[in-house]
């Protein structure tokens, strides 16, 4: 039998691993094991690790303007980006009708396509975004009348 101590994400476990040979290899094959918590362990973070910081860019990324947007319209309800994504496709235009639920645009995250739908019916007042742009969460995406 052997034993060995284990941290598995800051846990500390003792494990007690019984050897015992097979008859097609003499490799030994661990036959039982038994593992009981120990006192957890939150390993220090290296001081290098602590005190780096990342590297800052002096320049800021500039987002294309909407051709679509209004020159300063904006409707009364807010249709904001639920999540950091993409805009894959822009589903309206300034001026038209849409229904409760129809989609305005399609935003991807982590791969996914997301159809950010209208919430109420009503008219499209602005389209606040263009296609192949990044958004951020709260980041204004359309507004309806």
């Amino acid at each position: 039998m052997k034993n060995y101590k284990i941290t598995v994400n800051g846990n500390m476990y003792d494990v007690t691993v019984e050897e015992c040979a097979t008859q097609a290899t003499s490799t030994p094959m661990a036959s039982s094991i038994s593992t009981s918590p120990v006192n957890q362990v939150t390993s220090p973070v290296a001081p290098a690790l602590k005190t780096a910081t990342p590297p800052t860019s002096t320049t800021t990324p500039v987002k294309p303007v909407a051709t679509s947007a209004t020159s300063g319209v904006q409707g009364t309800v807010k249709v904001n980006s639920p999540m950091p994504g993409k805009i894959l496709n822009i589903n309206v235009s300034v001026g038209q009708s849409v229904k409760k639920g129809e989609a305005l645009v399609v935003l991807e995250a982590m791969k996914m396509e997301n159809e950010i739908v209208a919430p109420v019916d009503g008219t499209v007042a602005s389209v606040n975004v263009s296609v192949g742009i990044s958004v951020e969460p709260g980041e204004l995406l359309a507004s309806l009348n």
